[in-house]
């Protein structure tokens, strides 16, 4: 083996061995074990959120792979409707054309071919990050066959008055020209205004004074609201006021919604660009009067004077006009949550259009009855919660989309508007007996994304034909997923796959958490926080990550700071950590929190972990390569310490398996670098060596170690393995012919996963090793506090022995001797007196070391005064800061934290520096 771990050179050509033998493929044996893949966008490039989850789902993966389940992870990605054209009509803008000088064959044949060229982006990075779905049945949404089944679906629905077209309020984009959904719409706090507008009454009594963030509104608007029981206003119910600047006269009416304690209690009500005013205009019959053009300018619904006009344009003359007629009140600053597109970054409008809708009542019942019953289950068990809470208020799903790219919605309409639905123009004009001579046009727009998808489950098995895979793997094991498209995806596909199939789509759905920078804050590029988890497997220097960081910046202040905070956060770019490390730190960060903080240096930890395996191995092939390991035969005689790490083993096992399938793999990954680090390779290798380099030790016992060494090692590689694929499958490689596992799998992942064997624990030994440890551990200690040389051999006198105390001393005291480098180890009477020692204890066994002739007792009180000074100066500077309100008042939590974790730990040391002074003055 290479003295050192480099992770490139062993990588990528591992993963090319995987995936050019197969091995990825369901083995169409033993209990079936499925996950679907979350589809992501194929304009998109692999980000930290798709990093945790794949990992998560690749841990699992390659578990119930080695299990001998029949497994499957089925792969693919979505068409990203408004993402792609998006992408595509830019690189049109860059050549000076736009997608109508195209026209939309031409423009949809455009977007085949990009996608062909550069759509593989994110499943690249996919294979870097040593995911291992069945690479031979990726799926593409827009792929023939998944189109089929989107059609199949759509008729079906519409035949059962499941699917409709209607007019009503929607998202609406006016710079993509697309209704969107509610996930495609980003709010932030803004700061705005609030304008204070006066609203006479027709009958000139009085007025009526309402507040609006969005006065261009008013032109819309349809009645003025107030709380029925609002004494202010009761004797008006009924009466109307003349809506300045329209001259129109309008009803003030009288609902609950209305919240009389805030504002003036009166509230205008635009049922055509709100969406709260449009579910109260439905209870009021009120008048829809849209004032907007696709665009956002305003339309002729308006006066003319405001016609044509941009709607922030508009806003700006209303206000005035408003202000000149003595009817503005006041304008208040106002932080307000601003819808805005996250693709094209402008204010969403509520905005009323034709679209197609899916009634979803009937739909949600047998979904919601699901969960209920427990054939589904979310981990955690709260977010059922949340998916009540939507299930239960669920609205008609809109599903049309403005867009030339995605699944076209086969309706056909005639020259009277009348809508013929097919899978094609001759199935319609079959299905409704339409001659040739009726004329018919197919509906321009495309499907929301979110409706092919909500076919995953099924669609990628081969439905609507009976499959042997839709037989097998519907429903699949476990979806993982992110708590924010609980609604938008997870419950479209139990209502889906319910209606379709009979079948619930998945068993589990293991809902993850967001993963945000070290400080908690949510990753974005404005924030300059984003990391590429390639870049962190890779390495990047700092000029690249600065330009990554700022590149395409419109706003140079922006750019400056992130360039500032990237220089001081990395001055040396980002070091390569290898996938291994990566994977490792998001297993141990997945816990059952919403959110995961990721610290770059629990990467370098977990880069430091490999190492450790790695020069681990190196020492195990030192000591097993060209010695007998037991594997040809001949005896085995175990040590205690072989005893204690096959049974320490074991239970690793069992706790691994255990917290695997409670998918708390953060609890899995921390028994595994538990024992590995601490146990295998820090004890059990140490414990070793007195055996193996023994001149007295018979060769069976050194065959006994031996055969402990590599065997304990290969099948911790195999535990391993389903969060560090690469460098266990490279040690496997190495070790495999040493070791007692025959096999003729070609890699580790597909060999077996080791198997409990409970007959390996042993209790008796992890007491008696634990004993031992301990003793080595209190003799360690005395050399820390004492600053004796590690290398120096010390007398040992031990007292207060108990009989068990005794029998393991008789048992190990050649061992104790090498290990904790003693001179010798004696045996005190009770009645003894003991001279000035440092002392340990091993339960309620004393350890003694004489300090006589060891140590400067003068020296060494210097130290340790020198050294209580320089923190007695840490504790005041710490509790300096701590006491400082400008310092407490500022600060993040974290600086706080960190900075009271130091103070606590300043203390302890000063604590035991006055208990080791204490000691040395007694000698």
């Amino acid at each position: 083996m290479e003295k050192t771990f480099n992770p490139s050179q062993i990588e990528q050509a591992c993963y090319q061995h995987w995936e050019s033998k197969g091995m990825f493929t369901p083995s169409g044996q033993g209990e079936p074990y499925c996950i679907l893949l979350p589809p992501p966008n194929v304009t998109g490039s692999l980000h930290m959120g798709h990093a945790f989850q794949h990992t998560i789902m690749d841990a699992l993966i390659r578990y119930h792979r080695m299990k001998g389940d029949n497994t499957l992870w089925q792969c693919g990605t979505d068409h990203a409707g408004i993402a792609t054209q998006m992408v595509v009509e830019r690189q049109l803008n860059a050549q000076g054309q736009t997608r109508h000088d195209l026209g939309r064959e031409k423009f949809v044949e455009r977007v085949w071919e990009w996608k062909e060229e550069s759509g593989g982006n994110i499943t690249q990075q996919m294979r870097r990050l040593g995911t291992s779905p069945d690479w031979d049945r990726e799926v593409f949404t827009m792929d023939d066959k998944l189109s089929a089944a989107v059609q199949e679906v759509f008729v079906q629905l519409y035949d059962e008055g499941l699917i409709y077209r209607g007019k009503r309020l929607v998202n609406w984009d006016p710079v993509l020209l697309t209704a969107v959904s509610d996930l495609e719409v980003v709010s932030e706090e803004e700061d705005g205004s609030m304008w204070h507008m006066r609203y006479p009454l027709s009958d000139g009594s009085s007025s009526i004074v309402v507040a609006t963030t969005r006065p261009e509104t008013m032109l819309g608007d349809s009645a003025v609201a107030v709380h029925p029981d609002d004494e202010r206003y009761k004797n008006m119910v009924g009466k109307t006021i003349t809506l300045p600047l329209t001259g129109r006269e309008i009803p003030i009416i009288a609902d609950d919604y209305v919240d009389k304690d805030f504002g003036t209690g009166c509230v205008k009500i635009t049922p055509a660009h709100d969406f709260n005013d449009y579910e109260m205009g439905k209870r009021h019959n009120l008048a829809l009067i849209n004032i907007l053009c696709d665009d956002a300018k305003i339309n002729d619904e308006a006066p003319e004077a405001y016609r044509g006009l941009d709607r922030f344009e508009c806003r700006k003359r209303i206000v005035a006009d408003l202000d000149a007629l003595g009817l503005l009140v006041e304008i208040k600053p106002h932080k307000l949550k601003v819808p805005r597109g996250d693709r094209s970054g402008v204010v969403i409008e509520p905005y009323l259009t034709n679209q197609w809708y899916v009634a979803v009542e009937s739909l949600a019942k047998p979904a919601i009855e699901a969960v209920e019953s427990g054939e589904i289950r979310f981990v955690p068990e709260n977010w059922n919660k949340t998916y009540y809470q939507w299930m239960h208020n669920i609205q008609d799903w809109c599903i049309s989309r403005q867009l030339w790219w995605g699944h076209r919605i086969p309706a056909w309409f005639d020259e009277h508007g009348k809508v013929y639905v097919g899978k094609s123009e001759a199935e319609v004009r079959s299905k409704y007996s339409l001659s040739n001579d009726i004329a018919l046009r197919q509906d321009e727009d495309v499907l929301d994304t979110w409706f092919s998808s909500a076919l995953w489950p099924f669609a990628t098995m081969g439905w609507p034909e009976k499959t042997p895979e839709l037989n097998t793997f519907v429903p699949s094991s476990v979806l993982v997923t992110g708590f924010d498209i609980i609604f938008f995806w997870v419950a479209r596909m139990i209502m889906m796959t319910k209606k379709f199939t009979g079948q619930i789509p998945f068993k589990d759905i293991y809902i993850t958490g967001l993963v945000r920078d070290e400080n908690g804050d949510k990753m974005s590029k404005s924030k300059g926080n984003v990391l590429d988890p390639i870049d962190v497997i890779d390495g990047i220097d700092l000029e690249a990550l600065v330009a990554k960081r700022t590149t395409g910046m419109m706003q140079p202040q922006l750019a400056e700071k992130i360039t500032k905070q990237t220089r001081k956060q990395f001055p040396n770019g980002i070091d390569p950590y290898g996938t291994d490390a990566l994977r490792f730190t998001f297993a141990a960060m997945a816990s059952t929190s919403r959110d995961i903080n990721f610290d770059m240096s629990r990467v370098e930890g977990y880069r430091n972990f490999c190492n450790k395996i790695w020069n681990a191995t190196r020492f195990v092939l030192m000591n097993t390569e060209e010695f007998d390991t037991g594997n040809a035969g001949g005896e085995l005689v175990l040590s205690p310490f072989d005893k204690w790490i096959w049974s320490r083993f074991e239970r690793t096992v069992a706790q691994f398996e255990q917290q695997l399938s409670e998918y708390r793999f953060d609890l899995a990954a921390q028994t595994l670098y538990e024992f590995t680090w601490n146990q295998f390779c820090d004890w059990y290798l140490e414990l070793s060596k007195p055996i193996v380099n023994s001149e007295t030790a018979s060769e069976a016992e050194k065959r006994g170690t031996r055969h402990t060494l590599i065997n304990v090692l290969e099948q911790l590689m195999r535990v391993l393995h389903p969060f560090m694929p690469f460098i266990t499958d490279e040690i496997w490689q190495k070790i495999k012919p040493l070791s007692a596992n025959v096999t003729n799998a070609p890699s580790i992942m597909v060999d077996a996963f080791p198997t409990f064997t409970k007959s390996l624990i042993d209790e008796q030994s992890e007491q008696d090793i634990e004993w031992v440890k301990a003793f080595v551990m209190g003799i360690r200690n005395i050399r820390g506090e004492m600053d004796i040389a590690p290398s120096k051999r010390l007398p040992v006198l031990l007292h207060n022995m108990h009989a068990q105390d005794v029998s393991r001393l008789a048992n190990t005291q050649s061992y104790l001797l090498t290990l904790a480098k003693l001179e010798s180890i004696d045996v005190l009477d009770a009645s003894a007196q003991a001279p000035a020692s440092a002392t340990a204890l091993v339960g309620e066994m004393e350890i003694l070391i004489p300090m006589a002739g060891l140590i400067d007792k003068a020296a060494e009180l210097a130290r340790l005064n020198k050294a209580a000074d320089k923190l007695e100066k840490d504790v005041a500077r710490t509790e300096g800061k701590l006491n400082n309100q400008n310092f407490v008042g500022k600060a993040p939590v974290e600086v706080i934290d960190k900075e009271k974790a130091k103070l606590a730990d300043a203390k302890m040391q000063l604590d035991k520096i006055k208990e080791q002074r204490i000691a040395i003055e007694k000698m």
